[in-house]
């Protein structure tokens, strides 16, 4: 097809290499920030469970239970079940960390009680979601290794089902952003941590909510790099 396999890795790397290195830094970030701010108690005294509760209480949300889960940072909420669940490092911590983690995942919940537009977009793709990102590029690279017409189309039929896993991540993005302006508000609103408190919380769900542009912006350069290499084999 015109186009050796070193040369396709390297373009790919040359595409990706920036989203790569923004998530490796965006991760260090995460993980720094949530250590630093775990060993720094909120002067409340109230567990991230605790937190969670009394925000899901003043928003009429008595009805979502807060459970505990296994994990590091497996912090979600389940639109489906309506459960808010949290981490060990989260659920019974009293930190400033633990509090804005606990405070974002209620900002989630929140935009499902509110019908926020994005979050059931995000939460209906969820099924085309986990066949595209895995048989997306399965079918590019073998559409790309099969010479003729029916090696493209298969192509690009990997593409436009991984560019459902890229839309996911970029609707994903303001997503997780409205649910950490929600968590600010709601934190300092209910006097849950103190105002100077809130440069902790600011640093640990600012540093998470880089986590969300790098995979965004990882997803857009693959569907490029896809999209790179078709235009090539179509101009040979």
């Amino acid at each position: 097809m015109g186009f050796g396999f070193g040369y396709s890795y390297g373009l790919y790397f040359l595409f990706a290499l920036p989203a790569i290195l923004l998530g490796m830094y965006a991760q260090f970030k995460v993980q720094g920030a949530f250590k630093k701010y775990s060993q720094v108690k909120s002067q409340t005294g109230l567990t991230g469970a605790q937190v969670a509760r009394r925000i899901l209480d003043a928003s009429g949300l008595n009805d979502v239970p807060v459970e505990q889960v296994g994990g590091n940072l497996s912090d979600h909420y389940d639109p489906g079940k309506r459960v808010l669940s949290l981490s060990q490092t989260v659920y019974g911590s009293n930190s400033i960390a633990a509090a804005g983690v606990a405070a974002h995942e209620t900002g989630h919940a929140m935009q499902h009680q509110g019908g926020y537009v994005l979050l059931n977009l995000r939460s209906a793709m969820v099924p085309t979601v986990q066949i595209g990102s895995w048989m997306g590029p399965i079918l590019f690279i073998i559409g790309f290794l099969v010479a003729g017409t029916f090696g493209t189309q298969l192509a690009w039929a990997g593409v436009i089902l991984f560019s459902a896993a890229a839309l996911f991540a970029v609707v994903t993005l303001p997503v997780e952003l409205d649910a950490t302006r929600r968590a600010k508000a709601v934190l300092v609103n209910n006097g849950l941590v103190y105002q100077y408190e809130m440069e902790g919380v600011n640093k640990v769900l600012d540093a998470a909510a880089l986590t969300y542009v790098a995979a965004a912006i990882q997803a857009l350069s693959t569907i490029l790099y896809y999209v790179f290499m078709l235009s090539g084999i179509r101009r040979r």
